[in-house]
């Protein structure tokens, strides 16, 4: 799925309410030095979109979300809670817009389940373990280093670990409407009082 503000493109209106949007692209990096985020940002959506064009996950063909601002892309998340995987900027309107975000995915909308990939055109080892131990995210690439082949495997795998959450979240809430419906609530956590 497509979106850019309000439009939407005609896969995304053919594809289907109840299937999940495999990918949302929220990216504001800079393609080179002159650009400016309005120029860059669009850029950067048409290349990464380019580069997984021919991909497709469980026999379908990944749909885009496109974000072009951590406000944007939290009312996105709002409002399309089946998002399967985030392509992140860490700076997009200010320096940790994009931790920002990634931190309010998790604490505030309490999505666990949406992979988030954390794209940066500032590298650095010591910021990059710093962000994998304080956000919970799932990846973290230098735009540098993520060529078409890596994006390709990150974005993959990616897909395949949300749909084993997303069919483990249903399996539980599966049990536990079988639990309610047969009036037994459930055992007390060992070493709690009944």
């Amino acid at each position: 799925m497509n979106m850019d503000s309000d439009s939407v493109d005609s896969d995304s209106a053919a594809k289907g309410a109840d299937e999940p949007d495999w990918l949302v692209d929220d990216s504001l990096g800079k393609l080179d030095a002159a650009a400016g985020p309005a120029t860059a940002a669009p850029c950067v959506h048409v290349v990464t979109k380019f580069a997984l064009s021919q991909a497709s996950f469980q026999g379908r063909r990944l749909s885009f979300l496109h974000a072009y601002s951590g406000a944007e892309a939290l009312a996105l998340l709002r409002s399309t809670p089946d998002i399967a995987v985030v392509l992140l900027d860490v700076i997009m309107e200010t320096q940790d817009a994009g931790l920002q975000v990634a931190r309010q995915v998790r604490e505030e909308l309490h999505n666990s389940a949406v992979r988030i990939i954390l794209r940066t055109g500032q590298p650095g080892q010591a910021l990059e373990h710093r962000i994998i131990i304080d956000y919970d995210i799932n990846d973290f690439w230098c735009k540098t280093d993520l060529t078409t082949r890596k994006l390709f495997t990150t974005v993959i795998a990616s897909l395949r670990t949300y749909a084993s959450l997303r069919e483990a979240q249903q399996q539980v809430a599966s049990l536990a409407a079988a639990l309610a419906q047969c009036g037994e609530a459930p055992p007390a956590p060992a070493g709690g009082t009944p």
